[in-house]
């Protein structure tokens, strides 16, 4: 049977009087959830999520980590029941304001204890109490594996001009709608030609210029990783969110040792091709510390 999939988002806004969470009253349902809805056709989870956030809440949103994706089962029209998943992230309030609406009669902000009692669903309050595990107030790099760009032993020039196969230019398109609801202000990658072209759409549609960075290529990582992290580091301290694009020999290494510098237990370190690292970190700009590393696929499967 065809799952059904959605996406939302713990919602919350920095006040004077600490963090606060929105909790959204859906007249349909008489219930108090957290904002979410379907996916659209063709639209990939994080665009899914900011839009479904500003239709129910009317606020623009800036995604974080991922949080605990919920499954259950729903009925249907013909009264049978579909397998139903959605995909939850930390999302700052960033402007707007709320209006009621078809879908949603009453917003509240609330600490997140006091959102948490009100909360109609056991999985929306796993979702709230995995937000409160981390502070609010976070900094994202997203660490891309380059898309796909065929085999080494075919290609007759220079490694680092080997460029992005039919398949791989059409994984980052996929990427260039994936990743702009993270909201990123700087790209970097590895000065090898499959690594600029999986960001060159993102660049053109934001539009932001790639910044090459040899330390994160193989053959800059390699002789020194402590310098490849250490200029990983530097990149995280800077403003804004950050787009790394890297290679399949780098990305896991770093991604360990970050994890075991902070101490979390991680213990697989997948790089499939055209694949994301979200990587959560404190907000000390002097030291950022790794919070959460979540990893996704790539956001759609390659051309055939």
């Amino acid at each position: 049977m065809t799952r059904i999939h959605a996406a939302g988002a713990a919602l919350w806004r920095e006040t004077a009087a600490g963090v606060e969470v929105a909790v959204t009253h859906r007249p349909r349902y008489d219930d108090w959830s957290l904002p979410k809805g379907k996916v659209d056709p063709g639209e990939p989870l994080p665009e899914t999520a900011v839009r479904e956030i500003a239709e129910e809440t009317g606020y623009r949103a800036v995604l974080g980590r991922l949080l605990p994706a919920a499954h259950y089962e729903v009925s249907t029209e013909d009264g049978g029941r579909r397998p139903k998943t959605v995909t939850y992230y930390s999302a700052e309030a960033v402007s707007g304001e709320f209006a009621a609406n078809e879908e949603v009669d009453e917003l509240r902000w609330l600490p997140p204890a006091q959102a948490r009692e009100l909360l109609s669903y056991p999985h929306d309050r796993t979702v709230l109490d995995a937000f409160t595990e981390l502070p609010a107030r976070t900094r994202t790099v997203l660490l891309v594996r380059h898309a796909k760009a065929g085999k080494r032993g075919k290609w007759d020039g220079p490694d680092e001009l080997r460029p992005l196969t039919a398949s791989g230019l059409h994984q980052a398109r996929c990427l260039a709608a994936w990743l702009p609801p993270f909201a990123p202000a700087r790209l970097y990658a590895a000065p090898r030609v499959r690594c600029v072209q999986t960001l060159e759409p993102l660049a053109a549609r934001l539009p932001l210029a790639i910044t090459e960075e040899w330390l994160l290529a193989e053959e800059g990582f390699w002789p020194d990783p402590d310098a490849g992290v250490r200029r990983f580091l530097a990149i995280t301290a800077g403003q804004g969110v950050a787009v790394v694009s890297s290679q399949g020999g780098v990305i896991p290494e770093l991604v360990q040792r970050l994890a075991v510098k902070a101490g979390l237990p991680l213990t697989e370190f997948p790089s499939r091709k055209g694949s994301i690292w979200i990587l959560t970190f404190d907000a000390d700009p002097a030291a950022p510390t790794l919070l959460a590393a979540d990893y996704c696929e790539s956001p759609l499967p390659p051309l055939r």
